[in-house]
This record gives structure tokens, C-alpha cells and sequence, in this order.
């Protein structure tokens, strides 16, 4: 028999603030331990030094965390040009630099190269795999090796502002998959004069605000209380880019038990993908077939 999880069959969303020097590993093993839940996840990781959005998903949240992992992502950076660093980032060793630096003029200009399906390749410091082996371990032992350039939509990329010659304040809205700190360095290389990330915030991630998140310092403040149960978001706010149809009573009962099931819909495609709702709960996700749901995913709510 499996051993029962340990900690409350608890289900949400909570947006998180993430602040600076913590992973996201460890926000989510701190709102799970605030939550005291069995489950928890992530939808999408952020840089350690990186701040901003991180929203976590528990118990049956986990369910929807592709939805969020696969929507648009808005990020405010800042480029340090003129050094080039071995991970991207501030953190890294300076491995070149330049004199140059190009007005804001040339940067637009080169900013448009980065907008719209572009082939991206990630930094070495990065956790994609390389034969069975993450890069950024083969890249601390100093091994040699490359990276295949992966797909990316980035839908805008600008300028937001120009503080002095050294540094350029951007914004970049993009879809699943993007280095911020791969666009610095490409941006660098683009210029002629190499960069890095000084400064990251993820402003938005789907639906979810970091200027509606909770800090780390409220989460240890409020932790197992019932006021840290209603920061909770329900499972459903993952599910904010699919229509809703209204499953039958009998649909209801099939779609639990992961059958098809009768559902009411109105201006939906033959296969669409959608989620049903039943007396204010999701019951599953899946696509719309002539009046019915096929689930690919079912809810026990």
C-alpha cells in the first residue's frame, strides 16, 4: 500500500514576490511547509537573483501548472554593456570586455532582431540537459560542450530606459522557454560591445501580478493560519486561457471517473481545448468533441 502523504490535502494558487537570493526550490518548500501541504510545484523557475513573480501551485493546482508554464511572461531587466560574464549574469566572472557603447538609437535597432519566432541558444549556466547531464554542472567542471539554439516567441522587446552609457533598462514579453540572460548576451554580441544581467523582476507570468504577490516575510508572518489559507487563489485561476463549459449532472459523474461527458457550450470548435466547471468547481480539462469533454486531465475537488 503507498505511504499517504504527509500535510494537508490543501489546493490553490499562491502568488509569490520572490525576492532576491533565495531559489525558487526554496519558495515553494517555504509555502509548502507555511501551508503545511502534501503537494506543491512551481510554473517556471526563477533565477536565484531574480525577483518577482513565482506562483506556486498546490494539490490539485499542479494540474493546470502547463497552462502558466506555456503562457506569456513579462520581464524588466537591466543590461550592463561593455563586460560579457561566463554566466550571463552579475554573478559570473568577467570573461570580456569593451570600450564601446552604442547610443539608444543603435540598441533599437538592434532590438528588433529579438522580436518575434526567433531560435535561442540558452547560457551555459542553465539547467537544460546535456547527455543525461546539466549544463551549468558541466560548465562549473569546465567541460567542453555546446548547446542546440532552442525556439522562442519573444511578442515585444524595447527600451525602457537609459540611465547612463554602461547600462539599458529593457522590458521583454515572450512565451515558454526564454533566457533573459541569453537576449543580454546576444543583445551584447549584436552591439558589438558584449553584456550581461545586472537586474531581473518577472513583472507578470499568465495571470498572475507580482504587484498582487505575498512576500517571503508574510508568508513566515501569516504561516499556518487561516489568514494564509485565504491568499490562496482557486485551482481554476491556472486555467484563465482555456473557455469554461458547464458539464450536466451525469457529465459531471463520467468526467470524474476520467469518461467523456456530456458539457454546455456555446461557440466552441470541434476539439477545442476548454475546461468544465460543476456547481463553481473544475471537474477536468480537455477537448471539446459535438457536446461532450474528452479529459486529459480530471480534478478531485
Amino acid at each position: 500500500m503507498a505511504r499517504k502523504k504527509k500535510g494537508r490535502d490543501i489546493s490553490g494558487w499562491l502568488v509569490v514576490d520572490k525576492p532576491a537570493g533565495l531559489t525558487s526550490t526554496a519558495v515553494v518548500n517555504k509555502v509548502k511547509w507555511a501551508l503545511e501541504a502534501n503537494k506543491a510545484g512551481h510554473a517556471g523557475t526563477l533565477d536565484p537573483e531574480a525577483t518577482g513573480v513565482l506562483a506556486v501551485a498546490l494539490g490539485e493546482a499542479t494540474k493546470t501548472v502547463p497552462y502558466i508554464t506555456d503562457a506569456l511572461k513579462c520581464y524588466e531587466f537591466t543590461v550592463r554593456l561593455g563586460q560579457a560574464t561566463n554566466t550571463d549574469d552579475a554573478e559570473g566572472e568577467v570573461i570580456a570586455e569593451s570600450e564601446a557603447r552604442p547610443d539608444d538609437a543603435a540598441i533599437k535597432e538592434a532590438l528588433n532582431r529579438f522580436v518575434g519566432d526567433i531560435m535561442q541558444v540558452p547560457p551555459k549556466f542553465s539547467a537544460v540537459k546535456i547527455d543525461g547531464e546539466r549544463a551549468y554542472k558541466l560548465a562549473r567542471d569546465d567541460e567542453a560542450f555546446e548547446i542546440a539554439a532552442r525556439p522562442l516567441f519573444v511578442e515585444s522587446l524595447i527600451l525602457m530606459d537609459r540611465p547612463d552609457a554602461d547600462h539599458a533598462m529593457l522590458e521583454m514579453v515572450c512565451g515558454k522557454g526564454g533566457y533573459v540572460r541569453a537576449i543580454a548576451r546576444d543583445l551584447g554580441a549584436a552591439l558589438g560591445c558584449h553584456g550581461h544581467v545586472l537586474r531581473l523582476r518577472r513583472v507578470w507570468s499568465g495571470p498572475f501580478v507580482a504587484a498582487e504577490g505575498i512576500g517571503i516575510e508574510e508568508i513566515d508572518s501569516l504561516a499556518r493560519t487561516p489568514e494564509l489559507d485565504a491568499r490562496l487563489l482557486p485551482v481554476e485561476a491556472g486555467l484563465q486561457d482555456l473557455p469554461e463549459v458547464r458539464a450536466t449532472d451525469a457529465g459531471a459523474t463520467r468526467l470524474r471517473n476520467g469518461n467523456p461527458g456530456q458539457v454546455i457550450a456555446h461557440d466552441l470548435d470541434y476539439g477545442e481545448e476548454c475546461w468544465a466547471s460543476f456547481d463553481g468547481k473544475p471537474v477536468a480539462v480537455g477537448q471539446y468533441r459535438g457536446g461532450e469533454l474528452h479529459p486529459s486531465r480530471v480534478f478531485n475537488l
